[in-house]
């Protein structure tokens, strides 16, 4: 089924099916989504939908090249993802969640490595209290990306922020994301924007080729907030595979939920490392209830333990 979403000023066309989610939690700025069966009904709908709906699916096109190095090698990166406006509006809207939304926020939602200190602000999660970041896992150029890589129609969740602050002792423990998701078949996917240069000096990404068709590894608790596990025998050998992902802003490197990835802190003594990530997952996804909520309760117990809200 064919679900056409009207986002205010923009026009968003998305191939979704109505058992993944629909419209029901999109921000109340958003107009009920029209579903049609088969082909684009020309007769009903304006010139601005079906060109939304025919750009999304060149994109698509474009994205498949990035399909077969996803597939082989757990990530892949895509330069230039955002043209010019569609990043400045994105970091404006980051810009301005972070200066009025973020200070009314619980010490769940927002993580700082000195809370005393603003500048020290490094993860922000659930960005869906937010109209403008509710509705952005539907953008068609990312919506599009993601169906390609995964290969089958897909829905996002809300947007992540991340940072590391310079100079700062806050490393990225090895982990695999689907430990934290517990999906099942793991066909999930998470696109991580750099919205700064990237590089070995403030903390890029650093991934283990091919480590997504090994299965999930041992987690256990860490101390590092924001990744409440990490995977217990990560080693040498692992290392020797490690690629690292230099980018620069704008770039996108997307990963499989079941690559091990992690990164070092920053060492630099001026640059941050920030970056805005969305999850994708594929409709034949299934959660794996109890094993969230044992997982979420370990991650109460690890906030509970830093005295945070």
């Amino acid at each position: 089924m064919l679900v056409l979403e009207s986002l205010g000023a923009g026009t968003y066309a998305s191939c979704v099916g109505t058992d993944a989610g629909g419209g029901g939690n999109l921000p109340s700025r958003v107009p009920p989504v029209i579903e049609v069966d088969g082909e684009i009904p020309f007769g009903i709908l304006d010139s601005a939908v079906v060109q939304s709906f025919q750009s999304k699916r060149s994109m698509q096109m474009h994205y498949q090249q990035y399909r077969k190095k996803f597939e082989r090698d757990g990530f892949v990166v895509v330069p230039q993802f955002l043209t010019e406006d569609e990043f400045a509006e994105l970091t404006v809207n980051l810009d301005r969640y972070i200066r009025t939304v973020v200070p009314t926020l619980s010490d769940a939602d927002a993580f700082y490595q000195d809370k005393s200190r603003p500048e020290t602000l490094k993860q922000l999660q659930r960005m869906g209290i937010d109209p403008f970041f509710a509705a952005y896992s539907n953008h068609p150029r990312w919506q599009a990306m993601a169906e390609a890589l995964l290969g089958e129609r897909a829905e996002g969740q809300d947007p992540e922020w991340f940072n590391k602050p310079p100079a700062m002792e806050h490393p990225t423990p090895p982990h695999q994301d689907n430990y934290y998701f517990k999906l099942n078949p793991p066909n999930v996917l998470t696109a991580w924007l750099a919205l700064d240069q990237v590089d070995q000096q403030n903390g890029c990404l650093r991934y283990v080729v091919g480590s997504h068709k090994r299965g999930l590894r041992s987690h256990d608790v860490t101390s590092v907030l924001g990744f409440s596990q990490g995977i217990t025998d990560y080693g040498p050998v692992d290392e020797s595979r490690e690629v690292v992902a230099t980018l620069q802003p704008r770039d996108l490197v997307v990963h499989h939920g079941e690559t091990i990835h992690r990164a070092d802190r920053n060492t630099s003594v001026s640059r941050n490392r920030r970056a805005f990530a969305v999850v994708y997952r594929g409709i034949s996804c299934q959660l794996d209830e109890e094993a969230q909520r044992r997982y979420l309760e370990r991650a109460r117990q690890q906030q509970a333990s830093m005295e945070l809200e």
